[in-house]
């Protein structure tokens, strides 16, 4: 693990609960609908109710979904394991009690790998469990009164549970990226943060180094990673304070407020033994077969850190790299068939990462919604690059032009090359051109040619200058560096 970073004297230990909701058509253990969106209470069954003579049955589905997720972070895949009552009481509860799991999971161990800049970093995993969503509390527009929408009670999810590894905000933004991009490559979940699909509950606590853990606090329901990065500063900082004034930090469940910026406290926080669990009389234990496992497993696509080692020795990409090209399924696919069509990795990956990513971050856009620039269309340019036909600073120019067809001078089928000539902005590549240029350039700047000759590298950066402005920036820059060495010997 890289060193900790020390905040005021600090270290911070930070652990991740996220809950993702499961995309199966139907809930965990009724047939009522997950579709988000429908009017309140129109899809709660009598099962979801817990309705006297009512019984729960297990979703396929949802299991199949979180073998897939076990089998992708290299956990174990319990071949058996058990359902359970977590009994509190809260109005959208309408049992009394939610079906989870506690002491015998399904997924156990495994672990999850990032980068944050360009270093590596690995967080492992405690756990990974099925159990069913609450209903929503509404506390908007009834009239200073709350109601209770049940729709969500019952939607399956996989609560995913890390082992205190983060030591900074930073960090635990990109695991959580991490593994948001992870469950949606699987098809596990779609990943919608809005509409609660995948939700962050931060574990933070403060210690001085190489002190015991210290007391934790629970930042609940984050569902941007933005308000997650702040809402983890603005904790430790509280912590700090609340020791450095001699005062001990209490166990609790926190909310965060992304208008004020602050965290303030929920209630206090249980322990696993306030919950009561128990076995659910109702649901058999879960048993997975090894060939269910094995099929599952041969369902599955290539998994990201797979790719992203393909891209390594095949491409010859740097491992950063080759991870962000597997941000995502969309950005990978949008990579492959760039590289293919111009077969430059190198540049293909630069360019996304760079303009690219700068574009789709600028406008709220993902590579797989309608990204102005088809990978074939980015291709091109990049070739064009290549063959020295335009400057890297000349091609942002055509990209630019690109991204926005629906412009007065430039039309969105224009072909690139067509766009290359009519903004000017070709290269000059002609060896004699270049050469006499660079002769009236050497007679004409004798101070510079006798200063490089006498070992002031700068005097030959001058005359670059000189040649590049004769030509209007039009001189292929690689071109008359080349012939200019030559021609001072």
């Amino acid at each position: 693990m890289p060193t900790a970073k020390l905040i005021r004297g600090y270290e911070i230990v930070i652990g991740l609960e996220n809950h993702v909701q499961l995309s199966t058509q139907s809930k965990i253990f009724s047939g009522s609908s997950t579709a988000f969106g429908a009017a309140p209470n129109t899809q709660a069954s009598p099962v979801d109710l817990a309705l006297p003579g009512t019984l729960p049955v297990l979703n396929r589905a949802a299991v199949e979904r979180a073998i897939r997720f076990g089998l992708a972070v290299g956990a174990k895949v319990a071949p058996l394991s058990i359902f359970a009552r977590k009994n509190y009481f809260y109005p959208d509860l309408p049992k009394g009690y939610q079906i989870s799991q506690f002491e015998i999971p399904v997924v156990q161990g495994g672990a999850v790998e990032f980068f944050v800049g360009d270093v590596k970093h690995k967080v492992n995993l405690t756990r990974a469990h099925l159990e069913e969503d609450a209903g929503k509390s509404l506390h908007e527009d009834y009239d200073g009164q709350s109601g209770i929408d049940l729709n969500r009670a019952g939607t399956p999810l996989l609560e995913i549970v890390s082992e205190p590894d983060m030591r900074s905000a930073a960090e635990a933004a990109e695991y959580a990226k991490t593994l948001h991009a992870l469950v949606m490559w699987l098809g596990i979940c779609d990943g919608n943060m809005q509409e609660g699909s995948f939700r962050c509950d931060v574990n933070v606590s403060v210690r001085k180094p190489g002190e015991p853990y210290g007391t934790r606090r629970e930042i609940k329901n984050l569902n941007s990673f933005r308000f997650l990065v702040d809402a983890v500063n603005y904790e430790v900082n509280w912590q700090i304070d609340e020791i450095e004034d001699g005062r001990k930090i209490q166990q609790a469940t926190i909310l965060y407020n992304p208008d004020t910026g602050e965290t303030r406290a929920m209630r206090s926080k249980e322990d696993s033994a306030d919950y009561r669990y128990f076995p659910d009389p109702d649901l058999p234990p879960l048993v997975i077969a090894p060939e269910w496992v094995e099929r599952v497993k041969s369902e599955m696509p290539e998994l990201p850190a797979v790719m992203a080692a393909r891209f390594v020795e095949q491409d010859g990409l740097p491992a950063y790299d080759a991870t962000m090209m597997t941000q995502s399924l969309a950005f990978a696919r949008y990579y492959e068939a760039a590289r293919d069509a111009c077969g430059q990795p190198k540049l293909v990956a630069n360019w996304m990462m760079g303009e690219l990513a700068r574009r789709l971050n600028a406008e709220g856009m993902a590579v797989d919604s309608e990204v102005c620039i088809p990978a074939d269309k980015l291709a091109w340019l990049i070739r064009r690059i290549a063959d020295g036909t335009i400057s890297n600073s000349g091609a942002k120019q055509v990209f630019e032009a690109l991204w926005h067809p629906e412009g007065e001078v430039f039309d969105a089928d224009q072909d690139v090359d067509a766009l290359i000539e009519s903004m000017g902005l070709k290269q000059l590549s002609d060896t004699g051109a270049i050469e006499a240029i660079l002769d009236e350039v050497l007679a004409a700047n004798p101070k510079s040619v006798d200063e490089f000759r006498a070992g002031k590298d700068k005097a030959f950066n001058a005359l670059v200058g000189q040649a590049m402005k004769a030509t209007k920036g039009k001189a292929n820059p690689a071109l008359v560096n080349e012939l200019l060495k030559k021609k001072l010997g």
